[in-house]
């Protein structure tokens, strides 16, 4: 089963230009197929948007993961996790 994972970027809005999210992701190692990241104050694209990218890209079990900005630079995970289904 291909498992899609929502990664939700929660807390203070700011700019994140000089955040690599690639590399952000990459170093919170977790186990999907495929990632999609949302902030949490973002109007352009919700966690609706990205679990119909995810289900569209053919993912069966997509969860979404809360994740918070440290020091600007990096994300760390909150250990609260929402497992979505439709």
């Amino acid at each position: 089963m291909r498992t899609g994972v929502i990664l939700y970027v929660v807390g203070e809005e700011g700019p994140y230009d000089d955040l690599d999210m690639e590399e952000a992701v990459r170093k919170l190692d977790i186990k999907a197929d495929r990632v999609e990241t949302v902030f949490g104050r973002s109007p352009h694209f919700d966690v609706m948007d990205a679990w119909w990218s995810l289900t569209a890209k053919g993912m069966k079990e997509i969860i979404c993961k809360i994740a918070e900005m440290v020091n600007d630079s990096e994300l760390r995970l909150t250990g609260r996790e929402l497992r979505l289904c439709g």
